[in-house]
């Protein structure tokens, strides 16, 4: 039986082999001159450009109608999946990897070893608009949910705010950046879980949507392998969406009703690729994981 050093071996030489498999497969797509439009700020350092935001579908057709061209039709949004494509043993090991940038708040590596596969966490939004429960789904997504409790324990997203709002084609309250500026992370990252197992690098409909549920949480991410960190979306009607933002709980019914308050008031335009920061500013006070 193997041992967990040699179970972490082989899972970054997993990852290391689906970095190499997706950097390709994005190269043939640049080379087939496929545009992906991103909803998202953009974020100059050191090391280069990232992108945090999530990957609309309509934006096509909104740049087509402002060109005065004809627009392109968009595929239907598919179903997202209920489960993932096959079921995983009751603990897995993780792989978390450091990204090279400075957190935006200090936070511990999460624990990578024996990590539960069974059942749900409650983390309780305390919000100055409002409370904001989450129901964290181990089964679908164990290291991202190892991962929020982690960071919701250790206090990284108390006194954070949520800084983007969508009330157009995706309709999403974006949260867990400290920045407050869609730019900060906890220093470390690690690969899609669910609904990206239902897919193979190669596979060619991983790129069309699919719809995220009203009362779906997800990650955000910079659209490549290893990105997800701390920043998450909270769904708040159907919203169309490749299956590359791992979903790993839902929204309680009173934080529902509590981010639907705030997308009333609607956002500020300031973001350049759509939405931008809620008119009704909204602060996560403290995350609290229920016993």
């Amino acid at each position: 039986m193997p041992s967990n050093e040699q179970r972490r071996q082989a899972a970054k030489r997993k990852l290391e082999r689906q970095l190499e498999r997706r950097a390709e497969r994005e190269r043939k797509r640049k080379r087939m001159t496929i545009a992906v439009s991103v909803l998202g700020a953009v974020v100059v350092v050191a090391a280069g450009a990232v992108v945090f935001g999530l990957t609309r579908s309509d934006d096509s057709v909104d740049t087509a109608a402002d060109a005065g061209q004809e627009p392109t039709e968009q595929p239907t949004p598919g179903a997202l999946p209920t489960a993932r494509a096959e079921a995983l043993p009751a603990t897995v090991d993780c792989t978390y990897i450091p990204d090279g940038q400075t957190p935006a708040k200090q936070a511990t590596v999460p624990n990578a070893t024996a990590v539960s596969t069974e059942g749900t966490v409650t983390v309780d939004l305390a919000t100055d608009q409002g409370p904001i429960g989450l129901n964290l789904d181990r089964a679908k997504a164990p290291c991202t949910v190892n991962s929020m409790v982690s960071l919701a324990e250790q206090g990284y997203f108390n006194d954070t705010p949520c800084h983007r709002l969508s009330t157009v084609g995706l309709k999403i309250l974006q949260c867990g950046d400290p920045t407050g500026q869609g730019t900060g992370g906890p220093g470390y990252g690690f690969v899609n879980e669910f609904p990206t197992d239902q897919y193979s690098p190669e596979d060619p409909t991983i790129d069309q949507p699919v719809t995220y549920p009203r009362g779906t949480i997800a990650m955000a991410n910079t659209g490549q392998p290893g990105s997800n960190g701390s920043q998450f979306f909270l769904v708040y009607d159907d919203s169309p969406l490749p299956p590359m933002y791992t979903v790993f709980g839902t929204i309680s019914d009173e934080g529902l009703a509590t981010v639907e308050k705030i997308a009333a008031a609607g956002d500020d335009g300031s973001m350049s690729a759509g939405g931008g920061k809620p008119n009704t500013p909204v602060q996560i006070q403290t995350a609290t994981v229920a016993a």
